[in-house]
């Protein structure tokens, strides 16, 4: 297993850690987003005391990457939005975005914020389709703000600072939980409505976080309820821009499927702690008897 990256952070209030230009300090010392927030200050985690992580750094087979972990992250330019009302309405259009829109079952009963709703509207301002976008960014394990605000401190000498020294804290992404605990719901609830009014969904990722999912079945375009855009962080004169790097196209329940369906193991593998515990229960060792799964394969 290759060694974690000693500088866990990798954007800091929208600029890489070892940007200490003008633009970049000052973004960090009066707290902004670069990435179109609601607000012109970062607001992640306390809205008085900014967690401005963006992206942080993570060792992938000993190719260091960025991994994006605000969701705001993914606002740069619009080009979520752009590439999202492409593939619902087509290029003729017009259209917009609204941010945080509730939606509610069938019994007024609350399934959840989505992220964006595009809508296509006509001449006189009244809305013919639309479809929904979220945003998922990497859940972190570890510790990511004791990092942050050691660098915040001391900007300059703190760079390339190595916090390897936490091992046991330190901040990595944790693929597994954003997909179970986050996605996989959301898309679960809220896009289960959105598929019985036979509406578009897309979902804006970073490629890394969707190459940890299981291979979902692909469609043509035509045939899709959901669009997987998937982006990369590109460097751009020291800068990092979001960039599409592939759409995949799925049908709904498919591709849910496939992730909420575990690959089974082998089931003498189970078999062989229930045998185990079992034993412990009784004071005793496992015996030496064949065991259910070797009766049945006999």
């Amino acid at each position: 297993m290759s060694k974690p990256v000693r500088q866990p952070l990798f954007e800091v209030f929208g600029y890489p850690c070892n940007d200490l230009s003008e633009r970049a300090q000052r973004y960090r010392n009066l707290r902004l987003c670069p990435f179109n927030n609601k607000v012109p200050s970062c607001t992640k985690d306390k809205a008085n005391d900014p967690l401005g992580v963006c992206s942080i750094n993570y060792d992938n087979d000993d190719k260091v990457e960025p991994v994006i972990t605000c969701p705001i992250r993914f606002r740069q330019d619009w080009i979520i939005a752009e590439n999202a009302a492409s593939f619902f309405f087509g290029n003729e259009s017009a259209w917009t975005s609204l941010a945080e829109v509730r939606l509610r079952d069938k019994d007024g009963q609350s399934a959840g914020n989505i992220d964006l709703v595009l809508v296509a509207y006509d001449e006189r301002g009244e809305v013919f389709d639309f479809g929904s976008l979220e945003i998922q960014a990497v859940y972190i394990s570890g510790n990511v703000r004791r990092p942050f605000e050691y660098y915040m401190g001391d900007q300059a000498n703190r760079q390339n600072m190595d916090w390897g020294m936490l091992a046991d804290y330190y901040p990595r992404p944790d693929f597994l939980s954003s997909s179970r605990k986050r996605l996989v719901p959301q898309m679960l609830y809220k896009g289960g409505i959105l598929k019985q009014w036979g509406k578009k969904q897309a979902v804006a990722l970073q490629r890394i976080f969707y190459q940890t999912l299981p291979q979902l079945p692909e469609v043509p375009r035509e045939k899709a309820d959901i669009a997987w855009f998937l982006y990369d962080l590109e460097p751009v004169n020291n800068y990092f821009q979001l960039v599409l790097s592939k759409i995949s196209y799925t049908e709904f329940w498919p591709a849910l499927n496939t992730i909420t369906t575990p690959a089974a193991g082998d089931v003498a593998d189970f078999v062989e702690v229930l045998q185990s515990r079992l034993a412990e229960k009784q004071g005793g060792t496992p015996p030496d008897a064949p065991t259910i799964t070797d009766v049945e394969l006999s």
